[in-house]
């Protein structure tokens, strides 16, 4: 006879079934989520500020919600956590950053306010690199994350914090966001599923922010779950895809849009030239096409188009455009290791023009028409969230060599987040002591066809994203 899991261990989906068939209370919840994080957060650093005492005057709000009979938002009781990158009402919103860590918000920014309104009880501030400029998760202000699954190994960047609380039961939910890989290479690293949504899907703003975002961020960035279960991904990303006036770049699209006729055709993308790929990452490949096949899935090799000029413009568009803001910033106020990190990024990155920028700003358009042409035939591409399993620590820091290494490794993540594409990460088992996995692509706001697929890897996975043993 097995014993039930304790309530930090049940899933976002679970915790919110149980609580309103009141099997459970909200207060119950909260204080077995953080009694693990007293326990595990001490060592692990996922989350930069545990916000006990508020996490658990909401769920008291929320117990009396569920008694007085009113009615229950999705994520009614959920414990979630929220990135130092955002605004919170009350709370600094970081970044990461020294001269930032009294930048008291006064309120929330949409996502937040969002999953406040499902009923989710925030239970703390998850982690970040500084300025969130890195695929490690370490600044000078709350110090580095440790993925739970290896220490030596990175939690990933710039949601490592939310990733690799996630992964050891310190909240059901995590919110992140992604402008180059900061959602799925987390949840990669440490073997949970994490959400990449079509920009303008998910409203952001951040209301204490002293200037408008550049216009590669508006383009590139977005913000979106992390889970140990594609269910509660939903569930989470569905919570956060609502209306925000604030956001006048938020899109109003129905969550589900009419299926692709037939079977649906994937693309595996597999290897491209010049950049190693682990063997690891060939066979979680593998297996993924394999499960998709056996699911009816029409899956054939394929290349992508402009795969590559899609990567490098990433860089460009993303470099030139922080070159105002960002890496003056990290000069000045960043930590030794983000100011190594930054140097070897940049090398040999001559400054853009104004009409060089305005030029690849153009060409973006070209790439996007012939993903647009590829994806009506390939609504769906498998492919890797890297080319290589999840790297050590500080790994682009340790010599030019391994940095440019590295950004090779990491072109899967640039050439969709260039594009402004939705992508899904999802692990599929262990490679060593670390966690592997695999990325789908859809086209724009096609986040129902990246869910559903990610349901059958998961279930055919059956890989157990949360780490039990401390």
């Amino acid at each position: 006879m097995t014993s039930s899991p304790a309530l930090w261990q049940r899933s976002a989906t679970d915790i919110a079934n149980a609580v309103r068939r009141r099997e459970v209370s909200c207060r119950e919840v909260t204080t077995s989520v953080l009694a693990r994080i007293a326990e595990l957060n001490p060592r692990l650093n996922a989350l930069a500020e545990v916000l006990a005492d508020e996490a658990l005057a909401s769920a008291d709000a929320a117990d009396a919600r569920t008694l007085r009979g009113d009615a229950l938002g999705p994520l009614h009781g959920v414990p979630v956590s929220i990135k130092v990158n955002v605004d919170q009402a009350g709370h600094a919103t970081t970044n990461g950053v020294i001269p930032l860590k009294d930048h008291i918000a006064r309120e929330d920014a949409p996502v937040v306010a969002h999953w406040r309104s499902a009923g989710a009880v925030i239970v703390g501030r998850s982690n970040t690199a500084t300025y969130s400029s890195r695929w490690f998760t370490d600044n000078g202000v709350h110090g580095r994350t440790l993925n739970p699954w290896d220490a030596a190994v990175t939690p990933g960047g710039s949601s490592g914090g939310a990733a690799s609380a996630v992964a050891s039961g310190m909240g059901a939910l995590a919110h992140g966001n992604d402008i180059g890989g900061s959602i799925r290479y987390p949840a990669y690293a440490c073997g949970v599923a994490g959400l990449r949504p079509t920009a303008g899907r998910v409203p952001a703003f951040n209301p204490s922010a002293t200037s408008e975002r550049g216009i590669t961020p508006q383009l590139m960035s977005v913000q979106g779950p992390l889970a140990r279960s594609i269910a509660d991904l939903r569930l989470g990303y569905e919570a956060m895809a609502r209306p925000d006036a604030r956001d006048p770049n938020w899109v109003p699209m129905p969550h589900d849009l009419p299926r692709p006729t037939g079977p649906i055709r994937v693309a595996l993308f597999k290897r491209t030239p010049g950049i190693p790929v682990d063997p690891a990452v060939t066979q979680a490949l593998d297996d993924a096409a394999r499960w998709l096949q056996q699911a009816g899935y029409e899956v054939n090799e394929a290349e992508l188009p402009f795969f590559h000029e899609a990567a490098a413009l990433w860089r460009t568009l993303t470099v030139d455009d922080s070159r105002r803001n960002i890496i003056a910033g990290v000069e000045q106020h960043g930590d030794d290791t983000m100011r190594r990190s930054q140097r070897y990024m940049l090398e040999g990155m001559a400054e853009t023009d104004r009409d060089g920028f305005l030029d690849a700003l153009a060409r973006r358009q070209a790439l996007l028409r012939s993903w647009s042409v590829f994806m009506q035939t390939h609504p769906l591409v498998l492919m890797p969230v890297s080319w290589q399993r999840p790297c050590p620590q500080d790994e682009d820091i340790a010599s030019l060599e391994r940095a440019r290494a590295l950004i090779d490794a990491q072109s899967p993540l640039l050439a969709t987040a260039a594009l402004g594409m939705p992508g899904l990460a999802v692990p599929t088992g262990m490679a060593g002591g670390a966690p592997i996995g695999v990325q789908l692509l859809a086209w724009r706001f096609r986040e129902d066809l990246l869910l559903e697929a990610g349901q059958v890897l998961e279930d055919a996975a059956r890989f157990t994203p949360l780490v039990a043993q401390p």
